[in-house]
């Protein structure tokens, strides 16, 4: 069970390093074309949730996170001690609410820095604990329409 809370921590730590280095190395708003037409690394702050919804609302982030946070780890332990794809799933989930949670708590807001365009649309920018959680849901929704079908 261990190893998931490593998974998490692995998403954690990556994540909170990839955001000291955009602030330490990068201003506000520059911008560098990784592939043009496609994908930057832009440093971005965002005070809200995802597409900048519910901006300033940290105390509502806070308590939230902690319930999420707490459910995630009683899910994990009651469900997916024997369904190591749901666990990994969960352990994504799990580090990527902790690294959001972190530049909340200690930012009052949260560094993003991943830029994609996708057929002329500006993809709202995220970051790598956006991403775990994003592929820890559809990884976990995916298991579950599996598991159902069964």
């Amino acid at each position: 069970m261990y190893v998931y809370y490593i998974i998490a921590l692995l998403v954690i730590l990556i994540d909170q390093w990839t955001k000291w280095l955009v602030i330490k190395y990068m201003d506000l708003y520059e911008q560098i074309p990784l592939i043009d037409g496609f994908l930057y690394l832009t440093s971005h702050r965002n005070k809200g949730a995802a597409w900048g919804i519910l901006q300033g609302k940290m105390t509502f982030f806070y308590i939230i996170t902690v319930i999420f946070v707490a459910g995630i780890i009683f899910y994990l332990h009651k469900y997916a001690k024997n369904n190591r794809h749901l666990a990994v799933a969960l352990s994504l989930i799990l580090g990527g609410a902790i690294g959001n949670f972190i530049d909340r708590l200690y930012r009052q807001e949260v560094v993003d820095f991943i830029d994609v365009m996708i057929f002329k649309y500006d993809y709202p920018v995220f970051n790598i604990a956006d991403s775990a959680l994003v592929v820890g849901v559809l990884l976990f929704a995916f298991i579950t329409y599996i598991e159902e079908r069964k």
